[in-house]
């Protein structure tokens, strides 16, 4: 066992920083419950008056009572859309909970945001929760309630290989795949919209509310001049007892709700993938200390060995290859009792065994060297990997090119790429460049990948980005225009303010490059029940780490 971590003196830097994160997370909370209102108070009695429970309460009485929902993508959409008045949380509710303590990916459409329309990135969102259903083989179950493809933004949604259509064809390989789906109808259902409930094992309609039709009583009048009206269009009588179309006809949403809750309560049982665990310890110090690890400045350094003592098991860590690579920290450990493999950018700056100094979040080519022996093991071992990533990328300069950086790069990526055992990344700091791929970022197929509110995610840090935008703009420009200092600052300033909104978490979190922007006291929790979900898949292929050169 490797001893970590110290005891934290709460000195003055320690509560500048908790405060720091604190009013990180307390500003981050604030837009969370707002975003949950959806399309607002108003928006949501009117969903009551008709005699329909929200997207957020049908999720509450479907899964198990005071169970976990780890809800993803809540900050979808954010910033986005505005336009058209905005899209909270893109219009869907999606994450992981439990239904007769089965796992259970649940995707909701919110009714009270725009009818429950689909904007480009409710697509993007709705195919993340297909991929984390296959991925881990749960069963994904459907509350369907949308008008279907918001029309202004139509081109954007609907004809390519990653738009709506992909949504169905998924449908069919995961039904030929064994994963159960089960869809309920509980509003309108719509067009091309139609296929997704009637393309899942089973469909439940609630009568009165619920409808399904290729086209609606307006487009029927203008296509074809008939008359008809919602019910005996597509209502539930109809499609249960004349189409067939539907399985079970409901009188309202709880009826509709504890159905699935039996069906799912009957399901078979398949074998896990025996990923390693025992008897839990909690960490050797306090989680909430994290928050005052963390420094309020970016640049300046800190010892992530601090970060996973609060994160892992008591006497449950094993570095591996402790001497060599610094900046990159290897270890066999513990969390909540799962064996895990810890893959960590180690921000302090280390001193070599030359008395050469590295600069902490570098990836030098020793500690890639290191990191790609590590994650070979791992997979060779049946581990399950987890990545904390603080890195502004890999090492540059004559010295390390002539060292041969690329090749060692090379190598770390190409493991990640191939690894087959699951993947969690936590980006809690910089995530930058190629340090971002070799580090497991969303290009390198996780199977969960969360932000802490300090993460920030760009193919370089602010500063030099700003510097380089700017030489660029004025190499561009007439060489006999002359700009004074004064109007070059005002221009750098601009070129800042615009990168810098690009690498808050939330530009991330709004366009699904993580899953969820989590409190950084919960990280434990997270990996212990990502490692449950992904325990659901037994199906590991063989490794095969291709041709990595040495």
């Amino acid at each position: 066992m490797t001893n970590i971590g110290t005891e934290i003196q709460r000195d003055i830097n320690f509560s500048r920083n908790e405060d720091f994160m604190k009013n990180l997370l307390r500003k981050l909370n604030a837009k969370a419950e707002q975003i949950k209102l959806g399309g607002g108070k108003e928006a949501i009695e009117k969903q009551h008056k008709r005699g329909k429970l929200t997207a957020r309460e049908r999720i509450e009485k479907l899964i198990d009572q005071g169970s976990y929902f780890m809800e993803l993508g809540l900050f979808a959409a954010y910033g986005m859309y505005e336009e058209y008045g905005g899209a909270p949380a893109s219009g869907t509710i999606f994450g992981i909970g439990k239904i007769h303590g089965r796992d259970v990916v649940i995707v909701a459409n919110d009714a009270t945001v725009k009818a429950g329309a689909w904007f480009p990135i409710t697509c993007k969102k709705n195919l993340r929760a297909q991929e984390i259903s296959i991925e881990n083989r749960l069963p994904i179950v459907y509350l369907v309630d949308s008008a279907g493809v918001f029309l202004p933004m139509q081109d954007e949604i609907f004809p390519d290989k990653e738009h709506f259509g992909r949504i169905f064809r998924n449908n069919a390989i995961m039904s030929s795949m064994g994963i159960t789906q089960i869809a309920a109808i509980m509003g309108p259902c719509v067009a091309g919209g139609a296929y997704l409930p009637i393309m899942s094992d089973e469909a439940l309609i609630v009568d009165k509310t619920g409808s399904v039709f290729l086209a609606g009583p307006y487009l029927v009048k203008a296509a074809i001049g008939e008359d008809a009206d919602i019910e005996e269009l597509g209502g539930a009588t109809m499609h249960c007892e004349i189409s067939g179309v539907t399985d079970y006809k409901m009188p309202n949403d709880e009826v509709c709700l504890e159905t699935i809750r039996n069906i799912i309560s009957k399901l078979g049982h398949s074998q896990k993938a025996g990923f390693d665990r025992t008897n839990a310890k909690p960490p050797k110090f306090d989680p909430r200390e994290i928050y005052g690890i963390i420094p309020d400045d970016r640049t300046k350094p800190f010892d992530t060995y601090q970060l996973l003592a609060r994160i892992v098991d008591t006497d449950s860590f094993d570095e591996y290859k402790a001497g060599y690579g610094k900046t990159i920290i290897t270890a066999y450990a513990r969390i909540d009792g799962w064996a895990v493999g810890i893959v960590a950018n180690q921000r302090a700056i280390v001193k070599t065994r030359k008395g050469e100094m590295q600069f902490g979040g570098v990836i030098y080519s020793d500690s890639a060297d290191k990191a790609t022996r590590f994650i070979l093991n791992c997979n060779q071992k049946m581990i399950p990997l987890i990545f904390f990533q603080d890195v502004t990328g890999f090492m540059v300069g004559t010295r390390a090119e002539q060292g041969g950086i690329i090749k060692d790069g090379a190598k770390m990526v190409n493991a990640v790429a191939n690894s087959v055992v699951p993947k969690i990344t936590f980006i809690i700091g910089n995530s930058y460049g190629a340090g971002n791929y070799a580090m497991c970022g969303k290009a390198y197929d996780p199977r969960f990948i969360f932000a802490w509110p300090t993460a920030q995610i760009a193919v370089m840090g602010g500063k030099q980005a700003s510097e380089t935008l700017l030489s660029i703009r004025l190499q561009s420009g007439s060489k006999k225009e002359q700009i004074s200092e004064e109007e070059k600052q005002k221009l750098l300033n601009e070129i800042q303010n615009r990168y810098s909104s690009q690498l808050d978490p939330l530009y991330a979190a709004a366009r699904l490059w993580v899953d969820e922007i989590i409190d950084p006291v919960e990280t434990r929790k997270i990996i212990s029940y990502c490692i449950e979900i992904a325990a659901n898949n037994p199906n590991i292929p063989r490794f095969n780490p291709g041709v990595i050169q040495t």
